[in-house]
């Protein structure tokens, strides 16, 4: 297991060196250049020529890419153009709030979602398991963003039962440790302010968990009706095996598998998705972040952030592929 990790993330070098090559040469694409591009309808060539001074647009193309990898490599993602901060200081502090968002997401999702599946699986073919389809298939094409409205309009303006914006009330007084709001009233024993940023974290959450739990109700019905049908199955039941044992250790485990698969490739959706929710309840993560920086065409904060998930997609790559082990022996051993 510790040599199939260590391969694992060996191959990140590889991977993440082509990327940076792809978006280094994406920046230098753009028409008229990055200083045309970030300048926009005050590109004059006296701005121009500064602003490739500045950065050091001007160099050879080599020269910049050895020395963008060189700071990249020493953690220094460069600063936000919009900001003039650091970009991994920007992204440490909303980082969080994007986490404990996606989190609260991905918990809704598989909670609701693997249940729902399986039971339908169940019901094959009866009323349930026609509404499950239907719902899934609705939760799929609905977009993120409207959804996102009509919750807000629902259950914040017109109801007034949960909050619209932000992470926290302001009147809460909490004490920050990690920067997640979540956690941090917990280790310090400030339950009410854990139970406020969870509702906070609500609306937000659902309207961005939508699109995966639909995608684990098909996943999982559909794996689980494969199994259902597998000769040890029947095997099992002709032994007069518990019905609770050939669900639990013989259908819902081996069914298991593609939803694992699925379920990280959403979690990582979620983080890259979260850029319209959190832009609509005006949640202070990396989405919203991003949001501004695309219309600022701030390429530091771009970079950084489609470095990031990539980052993101190949450690939960690994640990889906570490599940697969405790979920299934074939594949340990192998």
């Amino acid at each position: 297991m510790l040599r199939t990790i260590g391969k694992r993330l060996l191959l990140l070098i590889p991977t993440l060196f082509g990327l940076t090559v792809l978006l280094f040469f994406w920046v230098r694409a753009l028409p008229g250049g990055p200083a045309a591009a970030l300048l926009g309808e005050r590109a004059t060539p006296e701005a121009i020529e500064r602003i490739n001074e500045a950065y050091g647009f001007n160099r050879p193309l080599p020269e910049q890419y050895i020395t963008w990898l060189g700071r990249l490599l020493q953690g220094d993602f460069g600063n936000s153009i919009e900001t003039r901060r650091p970009v991994l200081e920007e992204f440490a502090n909303r980082f969080p709030a994007t986490v404990e968002l996606a989190v609260m997401a991905l918990i809704i999702a598989v909670g609701i979602g693997i249940p729902l599946g399986y039971w339908a699986a169940r019901h094959h073919g009866r009323f349930i398991d026609h509404i499950s389809v239907a719902g899934s298939l609705v939760g799929i094409t609905i977009p993120v963003f409207f959804l996102a409205f009509i919750l807000k309009w629902i259950f914040a303006v017109q109801l007034g039962w949960l909050p619209s914006t932000g992470r926290q009330d302001r009147g809460v007084d909490a004490t920050h440790v990690t920067g997640f709001y979540v956690l941090d009233g917990l280790l310090t024993g400030e339950l009410d302010a854990s139970l406020n940023a969870i509702v906070h974290l609500l609306l937000p959450a659902i309207a961005l968990a939508t699109i995966p739990l639909a995608i684990i109700v098909r996943i999982t019905r559909a794996s689980v009706l494969e199994v259902v049908n597998a000769d040890y199955v029947r095997t099992g039941r002709a032994k007069g095996i518990a019905q609770s044992t050939i669900r639990n250790r013989f259908v819902l485990r081996n069914a298991m598998l593609p939803v694992v698969t699925t379920i990280g490739l959403q979690a990582g959706l979620l983080i890259s998705g979260a850029v319209l929710t959190e832009t609509v309840f005006a949640f202070p993560g990396i989405g919203a972040f991003l949001a501004g920086a695309i219309f600022a065409r701030d390429f530091p904060v771009l970079q950084g952030f489609v470095l990031f998930i990539a980052l993101s997609y190949a450690l939960i790559n690994l640990l889906v592929d570490i599940s697969y082990s405790f979920i299934d022996p074939r594949v340990r051993i192998q």
